[in-house]
C-alpha cells in the first residue's frame, strides 16, 4: 500500500491465476478429445476432470481474475469452467431419477456447441490485443466447437474424429500457454515465447 498526499494506492501482489485456468482447460480438453478421436470411451476420468479441473479450477481462476480487474480472464475462465460443469451435468443428469428420460438429442447438443462456438469466436477477437498463444488457444477452440456442432447436426462421426484431433491440439496449446506463463515468471526471462 502506497500513499501520495490524500490518495492511497493498493498494489496488487497476488499471483497470476491464468496458468491455473489454462491448465484446467487444457488438460481436460486434451482428455475429452482423446475420447472424441476414438482412443477410449467416455468414462469417469473425463467426468472427474470435467467437474474439478476443467470446472472448479477454472471458476476459481476466473474469480481471481475478477479481483485483478481482468474482465477478459474473469469471463473466459468462469464461463468455460461452468461449460465443463454443465457438460458433465448434461451427461449425468439423464442417469438420475430427476433427469430420467431427459437425454439431450444430437440436435440439441449441436445448438449447445454452436452457441459456445459463437461466444468463443467473440472471445477470439479479444485475443487479437493479447498474446499469440491465447490467439492460438481461442482460434482452435472456436474451430473445435464448430466441428463438434457440425458432427452433432449431421451425425457424421468422421467429423467428430477430426474435431478430436484438432481439440487435442487446442488443449495442448492451452497447456503450453500455462507453462510459458509459469516458466517465464519463475526464470524472469522469456523461456517460452507467448
Amino acid at each position: 500500500m502506497e500513499t501520495s498526499g490524500n490518495l492511497m494506492t493498493i498494489k496488487d501482489t497476488t499471483s497470476n491465476p491464468a496458468p491455473l485456468g489454462l491448465l484446467g482447460f487444457g488438460m481436460t480438453t486434451v482428455l475429452l478429445n482423446l475420447h472424441n478421436a476414438g482412443l477410449y470411451e467416455l468414462n469417469s476420468m473425463i467426468i472427474g476432470m470435467g467437474i474439478f479441473i476443467g470446472g472448479l479450477a477454472q471458476v476459481i481462476a476466473g474469480v481471481q481474475e475478477w479481483k485483478k480487474n481482468n474482465t477478459f480472464g474473469a469471463t473466459a475462465f468462469t464461463a468455460y469452467g461452468f461449460f465443463w460443469i454443465s457438460l458433465v451435468t448434461i451427461w449425468l443428469l439423464p442417469r438420475t431419477a430427476m433427469g430420467e428420460g431427459l437425454k439431450s438429442s444430437e440436435t440439441a447438443m449441436g445448438w449447445y456447441l454452436l452457441l459456445w462456438g459463437v461466444f468463443t469466436a467473440g472471445m477470439f477477437i479479444g485475443t487479437l490485443k493479447l498474446s499469440r498463444s491465447l490467439q492460438v488457444v481461442f482460434s482452435t477452440l472456436t474451430i473445435l466447437f464448430f466441428l463438434l456442432a457440425i458432427s452433432d447436426f449431421t451425425g457424421n462421426k468422421g467429423i467428430k474424429v477430426v474435431a478430436g484431433i484438432e481439440g487435442i491440439f487446442c488443449g495442448l496449446s492451452a497447456m503450453y500457454a500455462c507453462m510459458g506463463q509459469i516458466l517465464n515468471e519463475v526464470y524472469k526471462k522469456k523461456v517460452l515465447p507467448l
